[in-house]
């Protein structure tokens, strides 16, 4: 018999989570120089890493060869300090991609129940999934999540409802009044995880880490991926009660946060000026790409974050012909939305080339689509 046959059945009909597609496996696929290959697919931070960064991982080279600090007592005391809250409430993760992991681990089994919005990231279904739990998808009118509706849906069932704010690949944002009065709504049985991978880029975004102060069965996710240009070394954490945050810290593996990701991270987070150049370039980027619509007649979804959600009407098609360009760009046929792309904010001269070579792929499309078969 085949070993397929004795492995767990929702993990061998899991459809494998697809990231955006790497630089150096196009220009391998194309026969492209890696150095012309622009990359607007995975909402990285054009600027790389803060100097302050940099600094910081060359200095952590030559202590390379002994374990990291398994508990991440630096980084999560900064963390701390900087958020208003104490060590305890504080967990590393490797991305904060393995949080949501740890949260499925602490809260799922088949008997259970995960409710998202149904343009969510997509790592939330395929986490329930894995752990054999039933996934909740609740519909989002307008790309913005329902949460008087997803408070609706939440059963005796229920363990876990993942917000994300602002939502990947969407860039809509929830305002604080509605998380009021759906966090009014939640009860006890019920962990709330507020996914904050953007956070940094919206200047008044919801205050949910009141409800970790308030000791509520919340955890709020941070990355360094985004904002912070980290997303190589894998570094992110958990914002959670102080209950909750140590069922994560039972679930996680050991040395889970490298020595280096730790270092960089601390300094990545004290340089609060490279946060704001990041941001102000993505602010630029977004009115560039977002203007560009408008004039092109193409419907969009106004962003609050790094990147922006367009309909182009075969988006495999558009990502095809615009990879051929040198430029990666992400199909959402894997959110349910064939017919859009997610485009990331580049520098100036990412985005000119990249509108470009958009627009040259649009009418190559639409040209085809227009030929009589």
């Amino acid at each position: 018999m085949p070993i397929a046959d004795f492995a767990n059945a929702y993990v061998c009909d899991l459809h494998a989570y697809e990231p955006g597609k790497p630089i150096d496996e196009t220009a391998r696929e194309l026969g492209l120089d890696p150095a012309t290959i622009i990359k607007l697919a995975s909402n990285e931070n054009p600027l790389g890493p803060s100097p302050k960064a940099k600094a910081a991982m060359l200095g952590a080279i030559d202590g390379i060869h002994i374990y990291p600090d398994g508990g991440g007592y630096r980084l999560r005391e900064a963390i701390a300090r900087r958020q208003g809250l104490e060590i305890d409430n504080i967990v590393l993760g490797n991305g904060s991609n393995e949080i949501i992991e740890l949260l499925c681990h602490s809260f799922l089994n088949p008997q259970a129940e995960l409710i998202a919005a149904e343009h969510a990231f997509v790592v939330y279904q395929l986490m329930a999934t894995l752990f054999g739990a039933r996934y909740v998808e609740v519909p989002d009118p307008g790309f913005v999540h329902d949460l008087d509706a997803m408070a609706d849906a939440i059963t005796p069932d229920t363990r876990l409802v993942f917000i994300a704010n602002p939502n990947n690949p969407t860039g809509t944002m929830v305002e604080e009044s509605a998380i009021d009065r759906f966090m009014e709504r939640v009860p006890e049985h019920v962990v709330v995880c507020f996914d904050e991978a953007y956070f940094e880029f919206v200047e008044d975004a919801p205050d949910t880490l009141k409800y970790v102060r308030e000791n509520r069965n919340v955890c709020v996710l941070r990355t360094c991926s985004k904002i912070h240009g980290l997303a190589g070394l894998r570094i992110g954490y958990g914002l959670a009660s102080e209950k909750v945050a140590r069922i994560l810290q039972k679930a996680r593996q050991p040395f889970n946060a490298n020595a280096m990701a730790q270092a960089a991270a601390l300094a990545a987070l004290a340089d609060d000026e490279h946060v704001k150049k990041t941001r102000e370039l993505n602010q630029a980027g977004l009115e560039f790409w977002q203007g560009a619509f408008e004039e092109r007649g193409l419907r969009y979804v106004p962003s609050r974050a790094n990147f922006v959600l367009v309909e182009v009407g075969d988006g495999d098609a558009l990502f095809r012909e615009m990879l051929a360009r040198g430029v990666i760009v992400r199909a959402m046929r894997s959110y349910k939305l064939p017919e859009w792309v997610r485009i990331s904010t580049g520098t100036r001269e990412q985005n000119q080339r990249g509108l470009a070579m958009f627009d040259e792929a649009l009418a190559a499309i639409r040209g085809t689509a227009e030929t009589p078969a």
